[in-house]
């Protein structure tokens, strides 16, 4: 696996695969690593010829009360399981390569409507770094495919509205989340978990999945749901940002009786840690 952090070593690298008539695949990480991340890679790796992983602590994205200094770099952690994921190039860009303004004067891409509401409302600006942040790949790499864990559900749709929107030449694969055995879906952020808490954390999927089965199998009304699925959380010691039923595909609330094409979404801090999860509706 090459370790590049530059662009013309990386756009080397990948014309050279191209002049061989292979098509690439990325999977865009911020990197400390995990199952649910080289999961993506073995998607990849079924859809491409060659797959390209990046690792960068995007600064954009992080709000001025966020963990952007305290958030974990594994660097050579991550190199060698992306080694044995059969990765074939590791692009690991610094701030002035991906930012060569500065990050607070570069370029800057909104995706409307989808971004205000959720994880937009509680973190303004979030979405725009994230949305800003994987263009700036996708220009940079030019992937075939690129692919995206379904846990961050609303990025996953947010990237999906971009791409259509600005008629980029890739497709965007989706990846399930992938969980522990207790059900608590992957994530770097679980690290910073308690004992304690971490006995805790999976509730979150459980209430998740009672949520699908009030309204798909039950028929209850789905705000009736999310206000007992929030009661449940905050008597566990969750305190939640948001608990909420929408439409799978552009997040928008449903009408009254909708069943399916539907997904449950939860974002809640235990501790100093914040976990967001989602379940979709059959």
């Amino acid at each position: 696996m090459q370790t590049v952090q530059d662009l013309p070593a990386l756009r080397a690298a990948i014309r050279s695969w191209r002049t061989q008539g292979q098509t690439v695949g990325l999977v865009p990480t911020m990197g400390n690593l995990h199952a649910g991340h080289y999961s993506l890679l073995k998607l990849a790796r079924a859809r491409a010829d060659r797959v390209v992983a990046s690792v960068f602590v995007n600064p954009t994205q992080f709000g001025p009360n966020e963990d952007f200094e305290r958030y974990p770099r594994t660097l050579a952690q991550d190199q060698a399981g992306l080694a044995e994921s059969e990765c074939d190039l590791l692009f690991a860009p610094e701030v002035a390569t991906m930012y060569p303004f500065g990050a607070e004067h570069g370029v800057s891409i909104h995706v409307p409507g989808i971004t205000d509401t959720l994880e937009g409302a509680h973190r303004p600006g979030h979405f725009d770094g994230v949305a800003t942040v994987v263009c700036k790949l996708f220009n940079q790499v030019q992937p075939d495919i690129a692919v995206f864990g379904q846990k961050d559900f609303q990025q996953l749709k947010v990237i999906e509205r971009m791409v259509r929107d600005l008629a980029l030449p890739l497709k965007v694969v989706s990846a399930p989340t992938q969980r522990a055995d207790d059900g608590l879906a992957l994530s770097s952020r679980n690290q910073y978990l308690s004992a304690e808490e971490r006995a805790l954390a999976p509730q979150i999927h459980a209430t998740l999945t009672q949520m699908r089965e009030l309204v798909v199998d039950k028929g209850h009304a789905w705000r009736i749901v999310e206000e007992v699925a929030q009661s449940k959380l905050e008597r566990a010691g969750f305190v939640p940002d948001y608990v909420a039923i929408r439409r799978a595909e552009d997040l928008t609330e449903p009408e009254a009786g909708e069943r399916t094409g539907l997904v449950a979404l939860v974002a809640a801090r235990l501790g100093a840690t914040r976990l967001i999860d989602n379940l979709q509706f059959d």
